[in-house]
């Protein structure tokens, strides 16, 4: 598929986004294919504040500031606007978030949003903790990463909840298009909200996007850090169409998750301490998880 959108800078630059901001790359790639025709709400986080620092902005398309909560209503409401203007279809509406926004506080939105029926993409940006407000632990922080709510010290291996399971909570509701996907694939990105966009009613991606600030990594990293993900099975990419499981990102040989934290300082203690090999064994168990589950290998 070719992309034919880049000179019309939707997703523009001169943004204030951090070196090798996984977000601003997933955001702008979700953009290009989406094209002019469209209306965003976006909740408030880091892709709010790099993009929108008044009075400048990156966006090329109408786009609304919602509160940390509610992107998916303000969504809503615009798209059944859109429709008692007669333009529904004619318009598309994307909602945005990131992991806090969406899985947290944004979930009853969003589930709201599901009920209803709204044709509206919901995009969430899965950078696994609130960052913009100081790298506090969220729904989808994954198992023993250290953050600012949940650090790793003396007694504590850091978070000892996995990753809260948003594609399949909405995959509950009925919606006719889930996916996952990782800013290290941006053809997939592509691809799946050019899909998504196609379909009537709600649809939900949920994207992966690495954040060096966060996950204490090097900028010039971003993109390997996220191919590791999917390649230990930490991050399965895959699709589910009206219920029904359609396509998988496969596996030749899984790597071994030790390869992905290593790089990561939120995982450091998992090297220093005493015991660390076991809680690295746990993750390896919860990559294992998901191979067997989505059948990742080959």
């Amino acid at each position: 598929m070719v992309i034919n959108h880049i000179k019309e800078n939707i997703f523009d630059c001169g943004h204030t986004a951090c070196l090798g901001c996984g977000e601003a790359l997933g955001a702008k790639r979700v953009m290009q294919v989406a094209g002019k025709n469209v209306i965003t709400t976006d909740a408030t986080g880091c892709l709010e504040v790099f993009t929108t620092r008044y009075p400048e902005s990156s966006w090329g398309v109408p786009f609304i500031h919602s509160l940390f909560e509610n992107s998916a209503a303000v969504a809503s409401g615009v798209e059944a606007a859109l429709k008692a203007l007669g333009r529904d279809g004619e318009t598309k509406v994307i909602a945005q978030g990131g992991d806090g926004g969406t899985a947290d506080i944004g979930l009853q939105c969003l589930s709201g949003m599901f009920e209803r029926g709204h044709d509206v993409l919901y995009v969430c940006y899965d950078n696994e903790a609130y960052m913009n407000t100081g790298v506090q632990r969220s729904g989808l922080t994954p198992f023993d990463c250290s953050t600012t709510t949940s650090p790793a010290g003396k007694v504590s291996w850091g978070n000892q909840h996995r990753k809260k399971d948003i594609p399949a909570i909405a995959v509950a509701h009925g919606i006719p298009y889930v996916a996952t996907s990782s800013v290290a694939f941006p053809r997939d990105i592509e691809n799946k909200v050019k899909k998504a966009l196609s379909i009537t009613g709600p649809k939900y991606i949920q994207i992966h996007v690495p954040c060096p600030l966060g996950w204490r990594t090097l900028p010039k990293d971003t993109i390997k850090i996220a191919e590791l993900a999917v390649h230990t099975g930490l991050y399965p990419i895959y699709e589910v169409e009206n219920g029904d499981l359609t396509s998988v990102r496969r596996l030749h040989e899984p790597v071994p998750v030790e390869e992905y934290l290593k790089p990561q300082g939120r995982f450091a203690h998992l090297f220093k301490k005493e015991g660390g090999k076991d809680q690295i064994r746990k993750i390896q168990e919860v990559a294992d998880d998901n191979i067997k589950k989505f059948k990742l290998k080959y």
